[in-house]
């Protein structure tokens, strides 16, 4: 199992959850965060550093999330997603985009 960063990070991009990342499995892209299905060891730290709840272990995503699994694995292979190890500012009008959702069309891959 892994964990998974599902829509609420689009638009966000919180990066408090990287502080914690003991493995670096986080990858940054354009308006939004990926966890590397390879990298992460299931340590669960991050779960709670989010502060829009947008990471679930895989086992526990809600069932409208699921295809973030698959979104997740695809973006880590993205030439556009690199490596984060620090936090970093969320987006500016991240507090505009915290609490919406279906945001899946306003992801930049």
């Amino acid at each position: 199992m892994t964990h998974v960063v599902t829509e609420a990070c689009i638009r966000c991009k919180y990066t408090d959850c990287v502080d914690v990342c003991p493995v670096d499995c986080f990858l940054e892209g354009p308006n939004f965060l990926t966890i590397d299905p390879d990298e992460c060891i299931d340590c669960a730290v991050c779960i709670p550093e989010c502060p829009v709840n947008a990471i679930y272990a895989e086992e526990d995503l809600p069932k409208d999330q699921l295809h973030m699994t698959a979104i997740n694995a695809e973006l880590v292979k993205s030439p556009n997603f690199k490596t984060l190890t620090k936090r970093k500012a969320p987006l500016p009008d991240h507090e505009d985009w915290a609490n919406k959702t279906g945001k899946l069309k306003e992801l930049i891959r």
